[in-house]
């Protein structure tokens, strides 16, 4: 696989150009500087070409983040075979421009002038004083408007061999990792990788955007996906949008890291637990900076934490620390065995066994001397899995019964730390639309 780097000063366009050329919005974008700070990677094909396409930080930005902006663009170009150099022509050439040239210099990499907000031929003109930097034709492009994207592609490829490489036959497990700010999700993602491809400070909001890492462990391929802290209220539209793009990733994931903090737990972890509950996906309990909690309160926690995260109890948990490493092995292997779980399919002669054993083990719901029948269970769908159940009366249904139900799904079927999903189908004589009476 090939891979091409997109660099530049703060608010030029670079994200705006990844998002379009790898064809989703995946970085985020905004009318401010410093909105990317991490390298965000995309694939892209184009002409017979797997690119891994990368998204860098605003480089000399002025601001705190800018030796950890640099070292991160410094990380991209490693095996990059071109660098996408954007400008903005109509702002003219800044000192932080100047910067970055003399940078892509030193690194010697082939790299393509791409010429942005040029929205018409008529702002061309802008473009005489990009010639001077000394790396050949600019190219005139509009990420906003899609103009101008063949011809940047068309220099990208001169650099660029023919791909012969094979697609891999094994997909990778999607994780998202997410918390509320600084609860050390993207020092967990350093650890696993053993990597500083995340930035980490202690302030919270550090992550802006979602940050996809592509790992291999004991042969399974992974993409972490190192989602923005997800506050109560966010404080600005950027922060609103980042959280936009975590539940996005969310939804595309094959499971979540819930991170949580052991030493800080409150009333949002409840509402991120709900939000991974909702998601169908199966979900870890990450009990991060287990280390600084004392000894004597070890016990307390734990109770603390069985009373904020009730709705997914089922969840299995395992306890780390970032810093000296604990548990990371851990968090990739149960990973690994949840994730072979929630494609499960269970035979319907093995659950037809099971739902006979579990309506002797505890009795149906019984309303005005009328009971619940349940007539024959089969499995209707896999990731989460998810059963379907004929019975009488589906308004006999308790809360309490169908949560029996999986419980017993995940303990009797070995599906258990998975979420599952019953439905339930009404027939014979109720459904019809008959008599009442007739269903006793």
């Amino acid at each position: 696989m090939h891979k091409v780097a997109i660099v530049g000063r703060p608010n030029v366009g670079k994200s705006s150009l990844f998002n379009r050329l790898i064809g989703r919005r995946e970085a985020v974008v905004a009318d401010l500087p410093g909105v990317t700070r991490d390298a965000k990677e995309g694939l892209m094909l184009h002409q017979n070409h797997r690119i891994t396409l990368i998204d860098t930080g605003g480089l000399w930005s002025g601001d705190e983040w800018e030796d950890a902006i640099r070292q991160k663009a410094e990380w991209a170009m490693e095996g990059a075979q071109a660098v996408i150099f954007v400008l903005d022509p109509r702002e003219g050439l800044s000192a932080a421009d100047y910067e970055v040239t003399d940078w892509l210099r030193r690194l010697g990499k082939p790299v393509i002038i791409a010429a942005n907000k040029i929205d018409s031929p008529k702002h061309e003109v802008y473009m005489a004083e990009l010639w001077g930097l000394g790396f050949g034709e600019p190219v005139a492009i509009s990420a906003e408007h899609a103009r101008g994207l063949d011809d940047l592609l068309d220099r990208v490829m001169e650099h660029l061999p023919e791909d012969t490489e094979d697609v891999p036959e094994i997909a990778p497990i999607r994780i998202s990792l997410i918390g509320r700010p600084n609860v050390g999700k993207s020092s967990l993602l350093n650890a696993i990788t053993q990597t500083d491809r995340a930035i980490v400070a202690d302030m919270p909001g550090t992550t802006r955007d979602s940050l996809d890492v592509e790992w291999d462990y004991g042969g399974q391929r992974f993409v972490l996906v190192d989602t923005a802290g997800i506050r109560k209220k966010p404080d600005t539209a950027v922060e609103d949008y980042a959280i936009q793009r975590s539940q996005a990733a969310i939804g595309r994931s094959d499971l979540i890291w819930l991170v949580v903090n052991a030493g800080d737990l409150g009333d949002h972890e409840l509402k991120l637990a709900n939000l991974a509950y909702d998601s169908g996906k199966p979900v870890i309990v990450i009990v991060n900076k287990w280390d600084l909690v004392p000894d004597s309160d070890l016990k307390a926690t734990e109770k603390e934490l069985n009373q904020k995260l009730h709705h997914i109890s089922y969840a299995p948990r395992v306890y780390t620390s970032a810093i000296n490493e604990y548990g990371i092995h851990e968090m990739l292997a149960e990973a690994m065995k949840l994730h072979e779980k929630w494609q499960s399919r269970i035979p319907t002669s093995e659950l037809n066994r099971w739902l006979g054993v579990w309506q002797m083990r505890q009795s149906v719901p019984n309303f005005h001397g009328k009971k619940l029948k349940m007539y024959f269970m089969t499995q209707v769908e896999t990731a989460p899995p998810t059963f379907a159940i004929f019975c009488n009366r589906a308004d006999f249904v308790t809360r309490a019964y169908e949560g029996f139900l999986q419980n017993r799904i995940r303990e009797d079927l070995q599906l258990a730390g998975i979420p599952v999903r019953l439905k339930w189908n009404e027939k014979g004589p109720y459904k019809r639309g008959k008599n009442a009476e007739n269903d006793d």
